[in-house]
């Protein structure tokens, strides 16, 4: 590692000796509800894009959850896994029964690889449709909808000469023109939202999701899992029902209170389906970062309300949403984490202050809780990159378990490193987003530090992309 990277890096006075790290309060055990997980440390959710077009449980999945499992994490996230049955490229599903065979096999296999210490949760996901930007004569011949307003202007053309009168104006005259959700429709792609209530799949939405949720957590729980993370966070389904800009009428939308009555009663669903032993918790946002988003005041709220119901754990992310996103190249769809809240949400070096992006805002949202009587633990993430960080946060009791995903991505036996005593062994991540620009085009995700480790073989038996990246972090023998 150069010396300009190295400096950017979380100093690190000293590694702690073993006698030290088990002193740690972060190797120290957590009752999650019904599961209790040996030590507090936890490997959130990442979607590595190892599983196929059919959404199964593929040898690169297995292989991919093994490698993390080694490492001996208290608590390791499977992937944001689809709940419906419909294609969604190379992304993991529970929607239907013909999944829960190879879901088992993953579980079977994170088990032997971390001698039975690490729980094992998944992460159930819903989204809505997005689609790719379009060309712009593909978008004005095919998918404008032409309003009575848009006839107005020309009221002599047919539809066919309207259409290509549109087409021929610049880009500005076209923002004065076209319906704000038109604009976007050609600028980005067309995006569905929670407050489309017109459409009546989008108007279903609360009738629907408690069912599909609680049956998806069924077969994970048949699958032999420890527990779901209910996705709320992000620019996902259930985030955008908790998001402030939810303008639903039909009150699920609105107040704080009918904006998180849709995630009370997916999780009521989920908890009514699935074994007493079965641990069911959430993630959603301390912080939408966004114009006119949720904040922290937020957050504590919809925290209070949900552990209230009964939540076995809440897991806290930020940012990540596509009102802020950057527009996608012709032929691609928006992505989330391209904009100022999805920075935050991955940060990075680039960042004055990286480290710790979440804690404060997690802190918020600890000691409503601790207000309220309640003590649900609390997760969360967000630039951590040392075993210091860790224990301060909980030393301040900011949260009660700390997640780290990019550090255990370089490198997935670092918390077993720290336990051993070895920490001056660990491949530190250098929070580049190396990994992140891999998602956002969906290829497999990997590290590039894997790629850099001295002494590595360089033949057939090391799995590789087709463009040479390795697969897997290298082994790490005791």
């Amino acid at each position: 590692m150069s010396d300009k990277r190295r400096e950017k890096l979380l100093p690190v006075s000293s590694w702690p000796t073993r006698e030290e790290a088990a002193r740690a309060r972060w190797f120290q055990p957590v009752t999650l509800g019904p599961v209790t997980a040996a030590t507090r440390t936890w490997v959130p959710a990442m979607v590595p894009w190892r599983s196929n077009e059919a959404g199964e449980v593929t040898p690169q999945v297995i292989a991919w959850y093994e490698r993390f499992a080694r490492g001996r994490p208290g608590v390791l996230v499977v992937e944001a896994t689809g709940i419906r049955d419909v294609p969604s490229g190379p992304l993991l599903r529970a929607g239907d029964d013909r999944f829960v065979e190879g879901l088992s096999r993953l579980v079977d296999a994170v088990k032997r690889a971390s001698g039975g210490e690490t729980k094992l949760f998944i992460q159930l996901i819903d989204f809505l449709a997005i689609k790719r930007r379009p060309q712009r004569s593909v978008f004005f011949s095919r998918f404008l909808q032409l309003t009575p307003a848009l006839r107005a202007l020309r009221p002599e053309l047919d539809d066919a000469g309207l259409r290509a009168h549109l087409e021929s104006l610049d880009d500005q005259t076209l923002a004065t023109l076209l319906p704000p959700r038109e604009l976007e429709a050609l600028q980005f792609g067309l995006r569905e939202r929670v407050t489309d209530t017109h459409l009546p799949h989008l108007a279903a939405l609360p009738q629907v999701l408690p069912g599909l949720f609680a049956a998806a957590a069924s077969r994970c729980a048949k699958a032999g899992f420890d527990g779901v993370e209910l996705h709320s966070a992000h620019a996902y389904t259930l985030a955008s029902f908790l998001s402030a800009l939810n303008t639903r009428t039909d009150g699920y939308g609105g107040e704080r209170a009918n904006r998180v009555r849709l995630p009370l009663e997916v999780f009521a669903a989920t908890r009514a389906a699935v074994p007493a032993s079965f641990a069911v918790g959430c993630r959603f946002l301390a912080d939408e970062i966004i114009a006119g988003g949720n904040r922290s005041d937020d957050a504590a709220f919809f925290g209070v309300q949900l552990a209230r119901a009964g939540m076995d754990f809440l897991s806290l992310s930020r940012g990540g949403k596509f009102e802020d996103a950057k527009q996608p190249r012709v032929g691609a769809s928006a992505y989330p984490y391209t904009g100022p809240s999805g920075h935050e949400c991955m940060p990075t070096t680039k960042l004055e202050h990286p480290w710790g992006r979440n804690v404060s805002a997690a802190a918020q949202v600890k000691q409503a809780l601790l207000a309220a009587g309640l003590r649900t633990p609390l997760v969360v993430c967000g630039g951590i990159a040392t075993l210091a960080q860790a224990e301060a946060i909980l030393e301040n009791d900011e949260a009660d378990v700390v997640a780290s995903a990019r550090q255990s991505l370089a490198d997935p036996d670092w918390l077993l490193k720290l336990r051993l005593g070895q920490g001056a062994s660990i491949r530190r991540c250098l929070f580049t987003n190396y990994c992140e620009g891999l998602d956002q085009s969906h290829q497999a995700v990997t590290c590039q530090l894997w790629d850099r480790a001295k002494g590595l073989p360089d033949d057939d038996t090391v799995p590789r992309t087709a463009d040479r990246r390795r697969l897997l972090a290298p082994a790490w023998e005791l």
